[in-house]
Parts: C-alpha cells; structure tokens; sequence
C-alpha cells in the first residue's frame, strides 16, 4: 500500500493537521463546468467516509457557489474533526437590475466578481464566505491568485495592496483566534516567495509548481519554507490534466494545450510507470507528498466516481526502482525527495 490518504500531517508551525489527501472544491463548485448538486454531495461525503478531513473551496467557484455546497455537504460532520480552508481577493456583488449572466456561466451563481484586497474587503469576504458556509468557522484564509497570470499588468499593484490589506486583516482575525492559519493560493512559487518576505505567512497552497513536470521550486523556495516552518499544500498535482490522463487528445497543461517538450517528458514518465506496472496518476499524486513540507496533496474531484478513482491511485505501491529510474532519467530532480513504502 503506498501513502495512506487518512494520514495526519501537521501543516508548517500550526496546530492545523491536514489528511495526506485534501479535497479540492473548485470542481464541486462548477468553476470548470457544471456538475449536479447530488454529485457534488456524493463526493464530499465519498470523501469524508474514506478518512479525508481537509476541504478546500473559494468564493470564485461558482460565484460562491462553492462555498454554499461545501458548507451543505460538511453539515451535520463534527466540526473539530476537519480542517476548512476558503480564499479572499474577490467580492461577489449582485448582479445590476435586469441583467443576466452570459448562458456560458449559467451554471454559476447571479453574481458579477471583482478584485478587492482591501483590508475592508477582505472583512467583508470572510464575513460573507461564514454566511455561504453555514459554518462556524473557517481553519485556513488564503490570498487569493494575486500571480501574473491572473493580474497581468496589475500584479504588483494588487500584490502590495494585499500585503497592506489583506494581510493584516488575516493577521487581526489569527492573533483574535477567529481563524487559526493565514496563507497565499496561487500558481506561481516566486510570488509565494515573494510573500515570504513580506509578511509572517504559515502556509502556502502552490498549484501546479510543485509536480512530477515543475521541480524550479525545490532550489530555494521550499527548503527556505523548511527552515522557517511553513507548510506547503501542493494544488492541480495533476498540472490540470496531463499528469493524470496522459499526452492524448484534448489534455492540456496548465490549462492550455502541452507544448512538445512536455509531451515528450510526460510519455517517457508514462512508459516508465508502465514497466513497474504503475499508473502515471498515482506517481503523479504520490510524489509531492515525499517533500518534509508538503502537508496535503489537494486534487479537484467532482463525484464519487472521481473519488474512488483517487483513493485507488494512493493504494498503489509504486517500488523505489520506479523513482530511482526516473531520477536516473532526469526526468524528476536530483534533489527532489521520493515517496519511501
């Protein structure tokens, strides 16, 4: 058996212990299309049965949304018995008298979304994210994708205004005990580094730049994360699709489609797997866990089907020669730390 999914990992310096695997709420919140209510609750509660005590959403997923299924599907659970997590950084405003969503969104709530990383507005996100949840209260606030690729030209205007907003207003609500941790959600691990510096984070949840395909941040970031005990929460460990389906038809990297060279990576990682009788995903899940601070491996899961999926790939055992070759390949880091049965 490889990396049990129940496994408690205590996240950086908190009191905050993760489950090895976490539940990503972007798909039950239709961010990448719509999904049925009765899907969305089956796979929280698939979930939950099977050990996993770390739920992740955001006001983003389906113009909250997200965060009204996650509060509905967790009711009812001992609330000391898991560990919540939502974001700041966007605001959901009705939408103007006589105005719809496009029918592309329909299947988001009526809301228009604006940036707002503002001490007030990020008030004002917690406040409105407990109403949403139906919950008592939230574990873990993350600053929401204040990365180049969601800002573009903005990214420094909207990082300091986070630094000089949001922040503190997190750091008020942690030093008062209304939550317990204070991190950053994004894509892109300079700008974690970045807020390393700037401010007393405990954790950062790094999607996509910690995978068997992205190694950049095991340099210096990460190791400087250890020595300062912060804990990482490694997102999209799949890279949005390549890592878990492989490169065929229609599966992207990051959200778009794979340049060459990665299709090339990924199917000499594939035929690797294949010669140990292992499957890509499983090595693809299982390998971020291996890092001393990573607590929680957070992949989007939108049924039960999804789930079950999931909890198979961290039943695999996937033997050290499979990691040693792939390191003697150079297709993982010489650095990087591989998974130990």
């Amino acid at each position: 058996m490889g990396t049990s999914p129940k496994e408690r990992r205590l996240l950086g310096r908190t009191k905050l212990t993760l489950t090895a695997l976490g539940f990503g709420g972007s798909k039950v919140g239709n961010l990448y299309g719509p999904v049925s209510d009765s899907d969305a609750f089956d796979a929280v509660d698939k979930s939950y049965t099977a050990g996993v005590r770390y739920f992740d959403t955001a006001p983003l997923y389906g113009n909250g949304l997200g965060e009204q299924r996650m509060g509905r599907a967790l009711s009812g659970r001992p609330r000391q018995e898991f560990v919540l997590s939502t974001k700041v950084g966007r605001l959901l405003d009705p939408l103007p008298s006589g105005h719809t969503l496009p029918s592309d969104d329909a299947h988001r709530l009526p809301f228009q979304v604006r940036y707002d990383y503002s001490y007030d507005g990020v008030m004002r996100s917690m406040d409105e994210s407990l109403q949403r949840l139906n919950l008592d209260r939230i574990d873990l606030a993350l600053i929401h994708d204040i990365d180049p690729h969601n800002q573009a030209g903005d990214q420094g205007l909207r990082f300091r205004e986070a630094m000089e907003g949001a922040y503190p207003a997190l750091a008020k609500l942690r030093d008062n005990g209304t939550i317990t941790a204070v991190g950053v959600g994004v894509n892109d691990w300079e700008v974690c580094a970045a807020c390393l510096e700037a401010a007393d984070f405990d954790c950062f949840l790094l999607a996509g730049r910690y995978t068997l395909l992205e190694h950049d941040s095991l340099t210096t970031f990460l190791p400087n994360c250890e020595q300062r005990g912060v804990g990482i929460i490694v997102g999209a460990p799949y890279n949005s699709g390549i890592l878990a389906r492989g490169p065929v038809n229609g599966t992207t990297y990051f959200d778009a489609v794979p340049p060459p060279e990665i299709v090339d990576k990924v199917r000499r990682m594939q035929l690797i797997a294949a010669s140990h009788k292992a499957s890509l995903a499983a090595v693809a899940l299982q390998f971020p866990l291996a890092h001393p601070v990573v607590a929680s491996v957070l992949p989007g899961m939108k049924s039960a089907a999804d789930v079950h999926r999931t909890l198979a790939m961290f039943d695999e055992k996937l033997p050290e020669d499979l990691w040693l070759e792939l390191r003697h390949e150079s297709l993982i880091h010489v650095e990087a730390p591989i998974p130990k049965n």
